[in-house]
């Protein structure tokens, strides 16, 4: 039952990415995976409007968006109990501070093989719940 839990993944991620060449990559990349449902959002307001319609499994932040940052939706995630993880370019230790500074984070880049154990390590969390 163990090796279930841990092979499975979620079934509908949200990734929140402003960077639409970045976002795409990393909804190919989720989709080859196996991950049903992959949704994406430029902005915050966008994000929260996508997790009011559905709750995503998991999702996937970026931390620097233009003119803002992704704090809000991990916010909102957390409220809901939706696992998630920041996912960077630069060092965002400065923007993660307090509640949010031991989540789970990604370099930009990330390789395949990272994404996917994060994917399956929240999948067999939510799961064990």
């Amino acid at each position: 039952m163990m090796d279930v839990l841990r092979d499975r993944l979620p079934e509908d991620v949200l990734i929140v990415e402003d960077d639409p060449i970045i976002a795409l990559d990393f909804e190919d990349t989720i989709l080859r995976l196996g991950v049903k449902t992959v949704r994406t959002a430029g902005n915050v307001t966008r994000a929260l409007q996508l997790i009011d319609e559905r709750a995503p499994d998991f999702a996937l932040l970026d931390i620097g968006l233009v003119r803002e940052n992704s704090l809000a939706v991990a916010e909102r995630l957390e409220t809901l109990g939706i696992p998630f993880a920041f996912v960077s370019g630069y060092d965002g230790e400065a923007a993660l501070s307090g509640a949010f500074s031991q989540r789970p984070r990604l370099p930009k880049p990330c390789t395949t093989d990272a994404l996917e154990a994060m994917l399956k390590r929240a999948a067999a969390g939510r799961a064990a719940r």
